[in-house]
């Protein structure tokens, strides 16, 4: 694969600084969350209030601008780990897998840690999402924890 950009799609106050690359990533973040809507243009509404409550989104694209993937991401500070970087979601385009891109990406948000002193760079992932596992297991990152989540409606 050539050469892989990853670009800020928002401002340090969580605003979206580049609407038009978020929608064109629209339906390549569907592809890990098929609940987001279904048309672009609210989906970069959805996002802008998601960014508003602290996430941010960095996007994978190629030389000529075409999205491959992206990272949302929110950095906080709890009791165990301290000061980390928590990835919401990282994905990219089923067709451009294992072709270096959310290795790319995983490589951005910790050099974007490291940069805001956090101490974790931490991640979820379905169980039933084994490729991505390999690719985090080659990052060196460990399995420490399950995760339970209750719905309540």
């Amino acid at each position: 694969m050539s050469a892989i950009h990853i670009e800020r799609l928002c401002d340090e106050h969580g605003h979206i600084t580049q609407p038009d690359k978020l929608a064109a990533a629209w339906a390549i973040h569907r592809q890990l969350r098929p609940m987001l809507p279904d048309n672009a243009a609210d989906y970069v509404s959805k996002m802008a209030r998601i960014t508003g409550y602290g996430a941010r989104i960095v996007l994978a694209e190629n030389a000529d601008g075409q999205p491959l993937g992206l990272a949302l991401y929110r950095v906080y500070e709890n009791t165990y780990e301290d000061l980390r970087l928590y990835i919401d979601d990282l994905v990219t385009d089923e067709n451009l897998r294992s072709q270096g891109v959310g290795s790319a990406l995983i490589d951005w948000c910790e050099a974007e840690a490291r940069a805001l002193g956090c101490r974790f760079l931490v991640l979820d992932s379905g169980t039933w999402r084994t490729a991505a596992h390999k690719l985090y297991l080659r990052k060196d990152f460990v399995i420490s924890s399950f995760h339970f989540t209750r719905a309540l409606n």
